[in-house]
């Protein structure tokens, strides 16, 4: 079972969301009560807990109004694993059903990853003193006494006792960072050297190669060489060998699939590439398109996908589909993929009011992004209340004219403004220099920007 205080309430899940996206309350409304929802299943104790299916979520909205940002930063504050895949590239090999599995293969790793993450930081204060042996093992290596060797060893009991006391002192030195630049010499292990082996012969499956790799990686003799390095750059090395040794892989591979079944979260982006327009004849891309959505039914319906790891089933991983609709509609996916994402959301474009908060409010607004940027140079950056307001306006504008990117297009607007002071820096604007951006500034540096109606060099 997933621990309760891991698992914040509906509106605590929206609040931390605010902290990033502008706007979009329904939707996130929505993600907050589908995740809260997969802690609510966990805790039921009854058989009815495998009967509880989560409620996958459809987002309809123009690019760049904060789609793909809500799937990311839910994510993060499930602490779950979460992965993105673009439907439209399934488009590319038609039927394939494999491809679309690899979906499944993918969140699994970054489940793998997480629970080794966790798992190292639980075993890191014991690698931490193994380590710190083998280094003051490679300055000054042991002295063993008579009775323990007594047939090789000369040493004293005054010689050891001088070793042991010099250790201490190095080891006071290890921990206080005074020998990070001495150099030492130290067995490191290769690169497996199965990772360059290929299979020949006929066509093979994905999984079948990953198991044969896994096989003559195990046959394979591991290989280290000695390396002369410094103790800082070896106590990094050594430090992952040794929390990978402490590790129980197989503990890591049965709670990763655990995690990924019952926390892990797919978006799957631009589902409006692979909905077939209805009255168009049913031939040609409609028709791989609709073999795509086929392809991806099981998945979502929930099926067993083998992996590296083992076999893991996706009935209850929750499924995110996202899609501006511009050409297609949700109706025009086939009426089974439909039903597997009951819960609708329709994100709204973004007002120049939208632009403006963007630009103060978030945790990572891109103006604190560039104040960041200068400030690592030692310049600091600010910008007045109507510069924002202006760049807002500017931003808005563009978007009405040409083509809506939602808020991506203050990427472009905030470069087209600042590159000339990021090219500045350090040769002209020196470091401790203050830059202030106001209106005035704005309008006179973006003014090309907005009369210049074909803006094309300009759109990302």
């Amino acid at each position: 079972m997933l621990e309760e205080n891991k698992y914040l309430t509906p509106r605590q899940i929206v609040e931390e969301l605010d902290k990033y996206i502008i706007g979009q309350h329904e939707a996130k409304r929505n993600v907050a009560i589908a995740l809260r929802n997969r802690w609510r299943r966990l805790s039921v104790q009854s058989d009815m807990q495998k009967e509880i299916m989560p409620n996958n979520i459809l987002m309809i909205g123009a690019t760049g109004v904060g789609k793909t940002e809500i799937a990311r930063r839910l994510a993060k504050i499930a602490d779950a694993p979460f992965i993105k895949v673009e439907a439209s590239k399934f488009t590319e090999v038609g039927y394939v059903g494999r491809d679309v599995e690899s979906m499944v293969r993918d969140l699994v790793e970054q489940s793998v990853s997480l629970v080794k993450a966790q798992k190292k930081e639980e075993v890191k204060i014991k690698a931490v003193t193994i380590v710190e042996d083998i280094i003051l093992d490679a300055l000054i290596p042991p002295l063993k006494s008579k009775s323990a060797d007594y047939e090789t060893s000369t040493a004293s009991n005054a010689d050891i006792e001088l070793n042991e006391k010099t250790r201490e002192r190095f080891r006071e030195k290890l921990r206080n960072g005074e020998l990070e630049e001495r150099k030492i010499e130290i067995e490191v292990e290769n690169a497996n050297p199965s990772s360059n082996v290929g299979v020949v012969g006929g066509a093979i499956d994905e999984i079948s190669m990953m198991n044969i790799q896994e096989m003559i990686s195990g046959m394979m003799p591991k290989r280290s060489k000695k390396r002369k390095i410094a103790i800082a750059d070896a106590r990094k090395i050594l430090l992952d060998e040794e929390t990978s040794k402490l590790i129980d892989m197989d503990e890591v591979k049965i709670l990763a699939i655990q995690k990924a079944e019952n926390a892990g979260i797919i978006f799957i982006d631009e589902i409006d590439k692979i909905a077939s327009s209805k009255g168009s004849g049913g031939g040609g891309a409609d028709v791989s398109r609709e073999g795509v959505q086929r392809d991806l039914l099981p998945i979502v319906e929930g099926s067993a996908v083998n992996t590296k790891y083992g076999v893991t089933n996706t009935d209850h991983i929750l499924f995110v589909a996202a899609g501006a609709f511009h050409v297609s509609k949700p109706s025009d996916l086939i009426p089974e993929l439909q039903g597997r994402f009951p819960i609708r959301v329709e994100l709204e474009s973004l007002s120049k009011d939208d632009f403006y908060k963007i630009l103060k409010i978030p945790k990572n607004a891109l103006t604190k992004q560039y104040q960041a940027l200068l400030g690592a140079e030692g310049v600091d950056l600010t910008f007045s209340d109507d510069s924002l307001e202006e760049i807002a306006e500017i931003a808005f504008q563009i978007n009405a004219e040409v083509e809506n990117i939602g808020a991506r297009r203050l990427h472009t607007v905030m470069s087209h403004l600042l590159n000339e002071f990021l090219f500045d820096i350090p040769d002209k604007i020196v470091p401790n220099s203050k830059l202030v951006v106001n209106k005035e500034m704005v309008k006179g540096r973006l003014s090309e920007l907005v009369k210049n109606r074909d803006l094309s060099k300009y759109i990302l």
